[in-house]
């Protein structure tokens, strides 16, 4: 019912717009701050985000949207079979005399500079539905987080809540749907 009722109205419930990170340790020196992995504990919204994402990925399939160039985060499609691509690419060029060149960009911390503007003016171009579009814009405006730290001794801290103002949401289902669709331009130019 829920699900019917964000979907009828188009707008996404403020409540489920709030996050709590938790730094998660990876490896190396714990007084790094960069060894540590942002969790976000979210709320019942996965379950709504995965419906969005659904009908979101249905709508790029069926219209062809995502350019081919685009390996990551697809179904069926690997990095593996973009070494391949690119390989066949260079070995073309060298067959043909050709010169090379590459740019090779690391995005390791893309997801969190995605601007939501340019995010959802993309979304538009892309011929997301006024009313799906109007969600989106729920969605991704005015969201709120706050991290929240454990000691060895196990006291709890947590940080006051703090507007979200870019990147894709961390935790969600639909994170890497809205940054393969803020990047799909990029192979153009």
């Amino acid at each position: 019912m829920t699900c019917n009722r964000i979907l009828f109205t188009c707008v996404f419930p403020d409540r489920l717009k709030y996050a709590t990170i938790r730094p998660l340790f990876k490896k190396g020196n714990k007084d790094d701050i960069n060894n540590y992995r942002p969790i976000f504990l979210t709320s019942f919204s996965k379950l709504f985000e995965k419906v969005m994402q659904i009908r979101r990925l249905k709508n790029l399939a069926d219209n062809n949207i995502l350019v081919e160039e685009q390996y990551g985060f697809r179904t069926n499609l690997k990095t593996d079979n973009a070494l391949y691509h690119l390989t066949d690419e260079i070995l073309n060029a060298l067959n043909n005399n050709l010169s090379i060149g590459g740019i090779f960009c690391d995005l390791e911390k893309a997801f969190d500079c995605v601007n939501h503007k340019i995010l959802l003016t993309k979304l538009e171009f892309y011929g997301v539905p006024g009313n799906h579009y109007k969600l989106y814009k729920s969605y991704l405006l005015d969201r709120y987080q706050r991290t929240m730290l454990c000691n060895e001794n196990g006291r709890i801290t947590t940080s006051t809540w703090s507007k979200f103002e870019h990147g894709v949401p961390q935790g969600s289902v639909l994170r890497l749907l809205l940054f393969l669709v803020f990047i799909n331009d990029l192979p153009k130019f």
